[in-house]
């Protein structure tokens, strides 16, 4: 009997023993590192930092799948976001993580991670942020530590003003990473549109540079999600691209991703996307169920897109998504966009229907009264 109960605790102990090795080599295989600019200074005001969302979204996804996840800066220590809401759902449940915001209020030295330190990552991503064009580019610990984790078979992913990290990054036949790979990042229309305040002060383009050091940019149209995979590097064009990164980062650990949660900006972009796409029912989507929708982005969407769209047809679909917003924004500077795009496109009665109804409401805007006078010459 004693034999028996004997034989039965060195199989348990066995069994044990053989999990907890599975588990410590799961571990090991499923660790990230993730990377944030340490440049900012008063909320990105003074300096621009890194994107809190897109580190919330990203961190998520990961934490949703089990992987565990260090963050590294520069310096280290604590680093500075850009202003951000802290009330939006991702940014709220990442705030509540005391485990996490210790990390990222005392990160991980750059300087300090080795080729040795790189061996206990499985990959490494990248967040964006305007901060990450004025101080990742020229970290050499950090090219340093790309290039040995994706000459390891690691994944290297990065999204926004993330790729900025990758543009230096040369392997050890001397080429850079990107020479020859599928890549994308902030787009020079998006720089154009939403980074006036910091993009003087870059010392290039991404777009720009990326092409430059050789790799294939793709992109889809202004902050619209897009991600680009090619083998074990994965990018992403802007903010709501960020959860399409990190899922892909896992698909390429060959990890079986867990659905996400699809959050209220990031599923009204997808139909906007799908809108400019052709299809039409896109609209009515968003129409029929505004409360699951970001009613304000789709008329700033429609805003900003008016002023790259070349053609009529791009011109009225911009005028259609304003339209749609109209009554949520209810803002004079929206309305008269739109009397002014009515006008353009040669629809002259509705431009003054439009005009009419502002001044009702704000009869001393003078846009409206300028605009309503060219109209009536």
């Amino acid at each position: 009997m004693q034999r028996i109960l004997t034989r039965i605790f060195s199989i348990v102990f066995l069994c044990s023993a053989v999990s907890s090795a599975l588990a410590s080599s799961s571990d090991a295989q499923t660790r990230i590192l993730m990377v944030v600019s340490g440049y900012g200074q008063a909320q990105g005001k003074e300096k621009p930092g890194f994107e809190f969302d897109e580190f919330a979204k990203a961190f998520l996804v990961f934490r949703a799948n089990g992987i565990m996840v260090d963050i590294a800066s520069p310096n280290g220590g604590a680093v500075e976001a850009d202003q951000y809401d802290p009330n939006k759902a991702y940014n709220r449940e990442v705030l509540a993580d005391d485990a996490i915001m210790r990390k990222l209020n005392n990160t991980l030295a750059l300087r300090d991670l080795s080729d040795h330190s790189a061996a206990q990552y499985s990959g490494i991503f990248v967040v964006g942020g305007k901060g990450a064009m004025f101080d990742l580019p020229y970290n050499e610990p950090l090219q340093n530590l790309i290039a040995s984790i994706y000459e390891k078979q690691g994944v290297v992913a990065a999204v926004c003003h993330g790729p900025a990290a990758l543009v230096n990054v040369k392997l050890s036949n001397g080429e850079y990473l990107i020479a020859g790979k599928t890549i994308n990042g902030f787009t020079n229309d998006e720089e154009q549109l939403f980074g006036k305040k910091w993009a003087p002060q870059f010392d290039f383009m991404l777009e720009d540079k990326l092409i430059a050091n050789g790799a294939k940019f793709q992109s889809s149209d202004i902050m619209l999600e897009h991600v680009a995979v090619d083998g074990n590097l994965v990018t992403g064009q802007n903010p709501s691209s960020t959860i399409g990164v990190a899922n892909a980062m896992l698909e390429a650990l060959n990890i079986k991703v867990k659905p996400t949660t699809v959050y209220k900006d990031d599923r009204t972009l997808a139909q906007i996307a799908a809108y400019l796409d052709g299809d039409d029912a896109a609209l009515q989507h968003i129409t029929t169920s505004p409360e699951t929708h970001h009613m304000a982005l789709v008329g700033m969407y429609g805003y900003y897109y008016l002023q790259l769209a070349p053609t009529e047809h791009k011109q009225r679909q911009a005028l259609a998504l304003m339209l749609l917003a109209q009554e949520a924004i209810n803002n004079p500077a929206l309305d008269v966009q739109i009397a002014k795009t009515q006008y353009q496109l040669g629809d002259t009665m509705a431009s003054r229907q439009t005009l009419a109804q502002t001044l009702k409401q704000h009869p001393d805007f003078e846009p409206a009264q300028q605009l309503l006078a060219t109209i009536s010459q």
